[in-house]
């Protein structure tokens, strides 16, 4: 008999990354690339879908062929990921008509969630959200384009997401998941998830939006097209595929209440499985890709971009000798900072370089260091950097623990685990043990695990039945004195936005007003 194999490919912000497995769901080979994002003005971030989202899907798929020498053929399904929740308008040959508008981090739509909540009136909002518009919902997108750029408004044949959009470039049909349709797409879709069209009317024609599918849903398979560019086989079975946040929850069995996921990529995003759909306007909740269970998850704006930033900005000379050494500039930039005490010596960073998501929806928000002094030096700005960080993540856990929900276990996820003293910190913050992934691959390999059970392959028929693929790497025990520090800094972290926040938007007034009288 021959083997089976099952490809999944995720795309992300900075990168993609893709896995090819066998039937015992081992990873047999692995494959990434890297993109830019840009910020052509501030609050704007966008992806080119060509060349970011399609080009790496095909470069990966046929380096993944090529290392592994696999036949096509032997590819049993293949389950996509993608940052989510984007705004693409595409033409009627899924051609882009603009460079994507971007998930959460993208601020721009801040007068079209005003207009929203004028139409709609705040209680009807809180109805459909459980709490207000926020940067991670689509419909203000949309209405961005449609009030700022009609003429591309006009020309949209559809108004897709990533998951979509590679979807449908591999099988020609327009199709999105329940997980990140009915959340981010909220209240285009009705309860029996079709279009509604008194809600679509102000937004976007009901026919402008993709089909509702469960994310293991067999939506398709690989065009003729498709697979002279991809490698793959003609005929090869497609997923709906989901957001890489929601696969990469499944790749380490966020697959029932109490297991939990804390992605430490570029931001930060946060997924717990519940029993119930929980409101609380500082968080979010969604029925999650697992049959019958929901989630309540929270997402802060910057993780691996902010450690980014300190490179380029503030650790240039790390930069400029990875060049001429190899040795990694982010290893440099850790150079002193475990041997400094918790808290940073008194220097506290509020994150919020690109605004913030949850728990204060506030895309105005401002970056804070917070304590600084002639003694603190970059390496003090460094920690605290990572330290304010793991404070946004308990701020909101602790947000999570106040409605009575289990957490048994969290497993932290992304390029941050590879920094070691940065887990250390998070579990001394949070004062919980943390556990990394065996696979740290991550989305992508929960994108295989479900292109497998899509075709209830034996061993992968239900969600529970990947348990068994899912192994701890590290665990990090939390240290209870330096806890008990980070207490008292957690407390002046959680009321610093509180204390700032009037300051922080007249800042972005002032900003904004010196710009149009340039």
């Amino acid at each position: 008999m021959n083997k089976a194999y099952f490809m999944g490919i995720d795309t992300g912000t900075n990168s993609s990354k893709g896995v090819l497995i066998d039937e015992k769901g081992e990873i047999i080979a692995q494959y990434s690339t890297t993109h830019a994002m840009t910020n052509p003005a501030p609050g704007h971030f966008e992806h080119d879908a060509e060349k970011d989202w399609w080009g790496d899907f095909c470069i990966i798929s046929k380096k993944l062929i090529e290392i592994s020498g696999v036949d096509p053929k032997g590819i049993k399904a293949l389950g996509t990921s993608a940052l989510g929740a984007d705004c693409l308008p595409v033409d009627e040959d899924c051609k882009p008509l603009r460079k994507a508008i971007l998930y959460g981090i993208d601020a721009r739509a801040v007068d079209e969630m005003k207009q929203l909540t004028e139409m709609y009136g705040e209680e009807q909002i809180r109805k459909w959200y459980g709490r207000p518009l926020c940067s991670s919902d689509v419909m203000p997108k949309i209405l961005w384009i449609k009030n700022k750029e009609p003429e591309v408004y006009a020309k949209a044949y559809k108004f897709i997401t990533a998951s979509t959009y590679l979807t449908a470039k591999l099988t020609g049909n327009y199709v999105v998941d329940k997980f990140l349709g009915l959340a981010s797409f909220n209240p285009l879709y009705g309860p029996d998830h079709k279009p509604v069209e008194e809600y679509c009317k102000p937004i976007c024609r009901p026919d402008q939006l993709a089909e509702i599918h469960e994310a293991t849903d067999i939506v398709g398979c690989v065009t003729e097209k498709a697979a002279k560019e991809t490698g793959l086989a003609v005929g090869t079975p497609v997923l709906t595929g989901t957001d890489d946040s929601g696969a990469e929850a499944i790749s380490v069995g966020v697959v029932s209440p109490g297991k939990m996921m804390v992605q430490l990529g570029s931001s930060v995003y946060m997924i717990l499985g519940t029993e119930r759909l929980i409101d609380d306007e500082r968080l979010w909740r969604e029925e999650f890709i697992v049959p019958g269970l929901c989630d309540i998850s929270a997402g802060t704006n910057t993780a691996g971009s902010l450690t980014k930033w300190y490179r380029d900005t503030l650790f240039p000379d790390a930069l400029k000798r990875e060049k001429e050494t190899g040795r990694d500039a982010y290893l440099e930039m850790m150079d002193g900072v475990d041997a400094l005490p918790a808290g940073s010596e008194g220097l506290i960073t509020l994150p919020y370089f690109a605004g913030e998501r949850t728990p204060i929806n506030d895309p105005q928000a401002k970056g804070i260091l917070f304590g600084l002094t002639l003694s603190h030096t970059r390496a003090h700005m460094y920690r605290s950097a990572l330290e304010g960080v793991a404070f946004s993540i308990n701020q909101q856990l602790k947000l999570m623990k106040a409605h009575d929900i289990p957490i048994d276990q969290i497993f932290v996820t992304g390029g941050g685990t590879l920094n070691e003293v940065w887990m250390q910190i998070i579990a001394d913050v949070l004062g919980m043990e943390i556990s990394s992934p065996a696979v740290t691959i991550g989305a992508s390999f929960g994108d295989a695990l479900m292109a497998a059970s899509a075709v209830a392959y034996p061993g992968f028929e239900t969600y529970d039945s990947l348990l068994k693929f899912i192994k701890p790497g590290k665990t990090y025990v939390p240290d209870p004195e330096k806890h008990r520090i980070y207490e008292r800094y957690q407390a002046i972290y959680d009321a610093l936005y509180g204390s700032t926040k009037e300051l922080m938007h007249e800042v972005d007034a002032i900003a904004d007003r010196s710009k149009t009288q340039e």
